[in-house]
């Protein structure tokens, strides 16, 4: 960018000074005289400005020299004087501003000390309160959230302290609508053009300003949920930010697949359970508990989170009896977790967390409101010490004569199954786990599997997600079992569940892909598969409730919008996927193609199972040997 000004204080002049001494004096004299400006040099000079400090936010040189003085002055003349703001090119000040000091205060204490003598925090705030839109609402909310990270600024925060929390938790919870109706639903005449030229800089279109603008989304909802954080761990306004609604709604928000490291709301859940006031406020809400013991048992990348979460929970005598009815079904399922972000034999520490009070409850002193919740603590007492027991004590011989067993009442299961007896196969199978030594660790994990399946076509899917979950634990997560994934995938799905869904099926595409390389195991992602991850990416979509609350909307030339126009995002996604799947299709028989038109399940080979229901009728007739034959391709 060539500056085109002859003024003594332009900055896009004096930063190619070469003079260490005169460069100092002229970046100053332009800091200070910055905001009086009412030209196009302005937005160019901010602009610049903005570009650098995302550069080198860590470099002393402009907050030194005063641009924190700067940025103030500035953002305290867009707020207070709305005509200079219309004019030009002004609109874009308050933006640029605004990020700037947001990248200055990110990682150096001292730039936030400084940013926060300057005056910064009202402007902010005010800009956070909406004073002007929710482009400005959105670095606000970031630079914010800058500047309370810091222990030597939040002291300058806490004073506004009632107010930020009010205002970040009304945006956390409503930016998404906001940013759909204002932005992303209207047609490109139609949106303002600033906010058009900020989300692409002027170099994308109609398509490439909705991406962004899912982008921003994202990241203004996780960046507020941040600004809570920071006066959570610091145990500040704890019951002001546990209102049950807000609180219904934070596991739902997990900023999508393309910033799953941006902060989520089972973070803040996480530093809520680090607080007695927190851990009380959500133990008395049976939803929330819920949504967290879902989240334990996914494959999501804040599944840990979510057990420790419940951890907490249960360690506070205070909340424990209340949570423990609600989490013991969902955590016995994780008793034999292997593995999880490093940390070896976790299901141990779960179990001993949830027998801590078996004798009690095994001699009536502590009852159960729930009565699944006393069966599972009992399954894990007989899985986890009783059983143990017995395994200690078997001989050889009598493991070998159990192993024999296990393995008759597999393939008697295997055959009840493929003669669609799915009710049979299941005892069968049933009776098979609880015969199978704690050592036959692959043994079980196929039983768990079948069983899952079976449970699937009967329609039990808690039961099928239970069975899938305990196989996943004992394959561990660097090698998790393929099927199981699929299964429990297909299992979330029937819930409605959907974003737990996804997560396992893009773990089982992934998990599957890599077989591609082995010359025995080269196999094409299934379209059952792609089926299934279209549809939850599409009902995942972060405007996908926007889009249903605007279904019925009157446009501007008086008919109704339909959810397909809102939903450009989805058919924008299925419009891809089915591209490729239309090519994937040239690839099957006749009879898969029916399956396909038919809306069932499309199988790529004969040993990709998947979801076989629609299949059960037609193999009835085949003969006992044939079936055999499947069944071993099968487990």
């Amino acid at each position: 960018m060539k500056c085109t000004s002859t003024g003594p204080s332009c900055l896009l002049c004096t930063v190619e000074e070469k003079d260490p001494s005169v460069r100092k004096s002229l970046i100053a004299q332009c800091f200070t005289d910055l905001h009086l400006r009412e030209d196009l040099e302005l937005v160019l000079t901010l602009r610049c400005l903005w570009n650098i400090a995302l550069a080198k936010p860590d470099d002393p040189e402009f907050p030194s020299l005063g641009v924190f003085n700067c940025m103030a002055r500035l953002l305290n003349r867009c707020i207070r004087d709305q005509k200079w703001l219309s004019r030009g090119k002004n609109v874009y000040v308050p933006y640029y501003a605004a990020h700037v000091i947001g990248s200055y205060t990110m990682n150096k204490s001292r730039f936030s000390v400084l940013a926060a003598k300057s005056g910064v925090i009202s402007p902010l705030i005010e800009l956070l309160s909406g004073k002007i839109n929710w482009v400005e609402q959105r670095v606000a909310v970031r630079a914010l959230g800058h500047i309370a990270r810091h222990k030597r600024t939040f002291e300058y925060i806490k004073f506004h302290e009632v107010e930020i929390i009010e205002l970040a938790m009304d945006i956390a919870s409503k930016c998404i609508h906001t940013i759909y109706t204002e932005f992303v639903s209207k047609k490109s005449e139609n949106r303002v053009e600033y906010h058009r030229y900020l989300t692409t800089k002027g170099l994308g279109e109609f398509e490439m300003e909705n991406k962004k603008a899912e982008s921003w989304a994202c990241q203004m909802q996780c960046w507020s949920l941040y600004l809570l954080n920071c006066f959570v761990r610091k145990k500040r306004s704890i019951n002001l930010i546990c209102k049950e609604e807000f609180l219904k709604n934070l596991c739902g928000i997990w900023g999508g697949l393309q910033n799953q490291n941006s902060f989520s709301g089972i973070r803040l859940i996480r530093s809520l359970c680090d607080s007695e006031d927190g851990r009380k406020n959500i133990a008395q809400l049976e939803d929330v508990v819920e949504n967290i013991c879902n989240l334990s048992r996914s494959s999501d990348e804040w599944q840990f989170m979510a057990i420790e979460s419940l951890l907490l929970l249960l360690k506070d005598p205070n909340t424990r009896n209340i949570v423990i009815n609600i989490a013991a079904p969902f955590l016995s399922d994780l008793v034999e977790l292997r593995t999880i972000k490093g940390r070896r034999k976790f299901g141990d520490v779960i179990t001993q967390l949830l027998l801590q009070d078996y004798a009690k409850i095994k001699y009536g002193q502590l009852g159960f409101d729930e009565k699944g919740s006393k069966k599972a603590i009992e399954e894990i007492w007989d899985l986890k010490v009783e059983k143990r027991k017995r395994d200690k004590i078997t001989s050889e011989q009598e493991v070998k004569e159990t192993e024999l067993l296990v393995s008759i009442l597999k393939r008697e299961g295997n055959k009840k199954f493929w003669s669609s007896e799915i009710e049979a196969a299941v005892k069968k199978y049933t009776k098979a786990l609880d015969l199978c030594p704690l050592r036959l660790r692959k043994e079980r994990i196929v039983l768990y599997s079948n069983r899952a399946q079976c449970r699937l076509i009967l329609g039990q899917a808690e039961l099928a997600i239970s069975d899938t979950t305990r196989a996943l634990c004992l394959s561990g997560e660097m090698r998790p079992h393929i099927k199981s994934l699929w299964r429990r995938s297909q299992a979330y799905d029937m819930k409605g569940l959907t974003r737990l869904s996804l997560m396992d099926c893009l773990m089982f595409i992934n998990e599957r892909s890599k077989l591609n390389g082995k010359s025995n195991s080269r196999r094409k992602i299934p379209y059952y598969a792609m089926r299934m991850l279209n549809k939850q990416m599409t009902a995942t979509w972060i405007f996908a409730a926007a889009t249903k609350s605007m279904a019925d909307d009157i446009d501007d030339d008086g008919t109704h919008k339909s959810r397909v126009q809102h939903g450009f995002a989805g058919g924008k996604m299925k419009g891809k996927t089915e591209a490729l799947l239309k090519s994937m299709l040239t690839q099957g028989n006749d009879q898969e193609k029916w399956l396909l038109e038919k809306g069932q399940i499309w199988r790529t080979s004969r040993r990709s199972k998947g979801v076989i229901e629609p299949l059960l009728k037609r193999i009835k007739g085949r003969k006992n040997i044939k079936v055999q034959e499947k069944c071993d391709s099968f487990v």
